[in-house]
């Protein structure tokens, strides 16, 4: 089942690149009180004690390289919020971003960060997973020019070269914004630019690129000493969509352990929206190699945009992006969302 499991994953695939992968461990201990007249029960109790208290494991594949996307998970484990529910979670940065939604839909890992577009996709091939909570609430994805090129509004790109990353969905994006004004995909030229949009900008190579991440492109771009400017799909025509989720697989996404982890997560969000800076300095604690002017810009700009509760499910959300997908020709029907996405319980 698991060959033929991971020959229908190979057919689904991410963007993304890699970064060495992180482990903290978080152990929580109690011990009993021994009664005068139970010595032999009082001295096993702390051992009994520990034996229900150990923390449950699980392995948490990010999407991509750590950074302040994934800022809740990291806020949960250094504040101990995932200790709290009994957990001990290790958050892995993928080898291969490919890899988190199979490992996941195959049993060898617990939880995947993934996409909510790409989820329909996985859904629509039969993969196993379920949505379990959100990250990131709102799109990040993006179509991207310079102040200066002279494209004012999304009709100015008729004639104009757009670089992209990944065909597909973004092809599907760009095309549903440029009918909005009254475009099409044979108005620009489309040239793969693999994952450097911000270079191919600033060097000329294209006019516009879609795929760019709102809270790390437009910074990027500022820190070279130049403008950019952003064009929402949400704005054109697009439905509003998760851009990060959580993917458990689907025959263990009722467990209590997923509405555990989920919990956690939620403090961890509201510490750091509480509390910015005082996270910020977690982060960077947890990672040092990402004290940098690009993350710190980024941090910022993903606060406003975190799920403030990740447990919760909007079904007519997810039903409404399903039909825009199935109109786009990308997937063929619209399941159930409770065939793919659940709100957990602990029950």
């Amino acid at each position: 089942m698991v060959a033929h499991l991971e020959d229908r994953l190979s057919t689904i695939c991410f963007h993304g690149v890699f970064q060495r992968m992180f482990n903290r461990r978080l152990t929580r201990f109690a011990a009993a009180a021994c009664a005068a007249a139970g010595l032999m029960l009082g001295a096993a109790a702390p051992a009994a004690a520990q034996d229900q208290q150990a923390p449950q494991k699980l392995t948490l594949l990010l999407d991509w390289f750590v950074n302040p996307d994934h800022a809740p998970l990291v806020v949960a484990q250094k504040k101990g919020y995932f200790a709290d529910e009994g957990l001990e979670v290790e958050l892995v940065a993928p080898a291969d971003p490919n890899d988190p939604p199979k490992l996941v839909a195959a049993g060898k890992a617990d939880v995947a960060v993934g996409y909510q577009p790409q989820l329909h996709l996985q859904a629509a091939e039969g993969l196993p997973l379920k949505r379990i909570g959100t990250l990131v609430a709102t799109p990040l994805n993006s179509l991207v020019t310079l102040q200066d090129s002279g494209i004012e509004t999304l009709a100015d790109l008729k004639g104009k070269t757009v670089g992209f990353s990944v065909g597909g969905f973004e092809d599907a994006l760009l095309g549903t914004m440029l009918d909005s004004v009254g475009l099409s995909l044979d108005d620009v030229t489309l040239v793969n630019v693999n994952f450097a949009l911000s270079p191919a900008l600033l060097s000329g190579q294209v006019d516009a690129v879609i795929g760019a991440f709102r809270n790390f492109e437009l910074n990027q771009l500022a820190i070279e000493g130049a403008s950019g400017r952003a064009f929402y799909p949400e704005e054109h025509g697009v439905p509003p969509y998760d851009e990060l989720i959580l993917l458990a697989n689907a025959e263990r996404a009722a467990e209590p352990v997923f509405a555990r982890l989920v919990d956690a997560i939620e403090r961890g969000t509201q510490y750091l929206i509480n509390h910015p800076d005082e996270s910020w300095e977690l982060f960077i604690q947890a990672y040092p190699d990402l004290d940098d002017e690009l993350n710190r810009r980024a941090w910022g700009d993903t606060l406003p945009r975190f799920a403030l509760t990740p447990a919760a499910l909007d079904v007519g959300r997810y039903d409404r992006f399903a039909e825009y997908l199935k109109a786009q020709g990308m997937i063929d029907s619209v399941p159930p969302v409770s065939d793919y996405a659940v709100a957990p319980t602990r029950r």
